[in-house]
C-alpha cells in the first residue's frame, strides 16, 4: 500500500475513535488495526512510525506501539 493511502486510512480510523469518549481510544485503534489489517499492513505501519510517522495522527502513533 502506498504510504499516503496508509496514512489516510489510519487517520480515518483515529478520527472515528476520537468520537468515543468513554474508551481507551488508542487501544480502540490498535484493536481495529489488529482485527482488520493484514500482517503486512500492520508491519508497514509500525515501520513507518519508526521512520518518523510523518502525517500520522498521534492516536495512530500510540496505537502502533500496542500492536
Amino acid at each position: 500500500m502506498s504510504p499516503d493511502s496508509m496514512v489516510r486510512m489510519a487517520n480515518q480510523i483515529a478520527a472515528f475513535f476520537k468520537t468515543q469518549p468513554k474508551i481507551d481510544q488508542a487501544q480502540g485503534v490498535a484493536d481495529h488495526l489488529s482485527d482488520f489489517w493484514e500482517p503486512r499492513m500492520k508491519a508497514q505501519l509500525v515501520a513507518f512510525v519508526a521512520d518518523g510517522g510523518v502525517g500520522l495522527d498521534d492516536l495512530v502513533v500510540e496505537a502502533s506501539k500496542r500492536l
